[in-house]
């Protein structure tokens, strides 16, 4: 069957030459070229530098970071505390290295830095023509996952926010479709269901805090009530797709190591959507803690409040 996707691939045209584009083009350019022509354990190195130079810079965001893993646990000591926002600053800054690997490096090269360390259950369901939610998380090298699974040949179709500049657009689609993957607009709740009723996989993020709406409060690490979607349910239960967890973490080698866990739909309770999403959310933890240092504590996971019109004093 032939794939389909609601988002339209941007065609070139000469406006996007326009002098105020020049900035996207000459950035984009000088990462694919840096990307490139360097050995990865430069890149490695030079990404690690430029996220200490943010973490000088984003005092902020260092704040957050250091918040959220309070939070998150209480009973970490001060010193491994400080090591970890340390690193996932450094992690960060790889992350923009990562994203350069991912849109610009030829397939050939990309598959030396894969190590397929459990992909079963995806090639299993996809034998059964099984639609599988895919359920990663935030990790600061989601880019090269998502790119993963397709050289592996399990593509996938991702939720997608078009940019608003047209440049950024034109190179940011180009790079997430490589290796077979497809878009759907993020908002395009039918689109969604459909592909996995067809027997596709869809790239899904259940572990941020995105509001209130379609969400519910349940236990989070030591967060008793960190706000939840509920978007897999109701993708699971309209669709009656199979559900697995996937990561694609770094390991000390410099490679990354993609895994897809056992299915976790049979035992899911769809019926109940704060069960459903408190069950979610320990398995969510499980991949995070694979390699928590790679995951997006800079944002502000535990910003939302049970009750909407309270202060939240978490981040005061």
């Amino acid at each position: 069957m032939k794939k389909r996707t609601h988002v339209e691939k941007p065609e070139f045209t000469l406006a996007l030459l326009h002098p105020k584009h020049w900035g996207v083009w000459l950035g984009f350019g000088l990462l694919a070229l840096l990307v490139n022509l360097l050995p990865y354990a430069l890149l490695y190195r030079l990404g690690r530098g430029i996220g200490l130079l943010g973490m000088k810079l984003g005092k902020s965001r260092a704040k957050i970071a250091h918040r959220n893993l309070e939070l998150a646990f209480p009973d970490m000591e001060k010193q491994e505390l400080e090591r970890m926002v340390t690193e996932n600053f450094k992690n960060t800054g790889m992350a923009l290295i990562e994203t350069g690997i991912t849109w610009f490096w030829p397939t050939w090269r990309f598959k030396r830095i894969l190590v397929a360390k459990d992909i079963a259950t995806l090639e299993s369901l996809r034998a059964e023509g099984k639609g599988v939610l895919l359920c990663c998380v935030h990790a600061l090298n989601l880019e090269i996952t998502a790119r993963a699974f397709g050289v592996l040949g399990l593509q996938g179709y991702g939720a997608y926010r078009p940019h608003t500049n047209p440049a950024y657009e034109f190179i940011q689609y180009r790079g997430r479709t490589r290796n077979g993957n497809q878009l759907i607009y993020r908002r395009d709740l039918k689109q969604m269901i459909r592909v996995l009723r067809e027997g596709e996989r869809l790239f899904y993020l259940p572990d941020q805090d995105y509001g209130h709406n379609k969400s519910v409060f349940v236990p989070f690490f030591a967060v008793e009530e960190a706000c939840t979607t509920t978007g897999t349910s109701i993708l699971s239960s309209t669709s009656k797709c199979a559900i697995v967890t996937g990561s694609g973490f770094r390991n000390s080698a410099g490679k990354y190591d993609i895994i897809a866990n056992p299915r976790i739909d049979l035992d899911y309770p769809k019926k109940d959507d704060i069960a459903a999403a408190a069950y979610m959310n320990h398995y969510i933890e499980q991949v995070i803690m694979r390699a928590p240092e790679q995951w997006l504590w800079l944002h502000k996971r535990f910003k939302s409040m049970p009750d909407e019109t309270q202060t939240n004093s978490r981040y005061l």
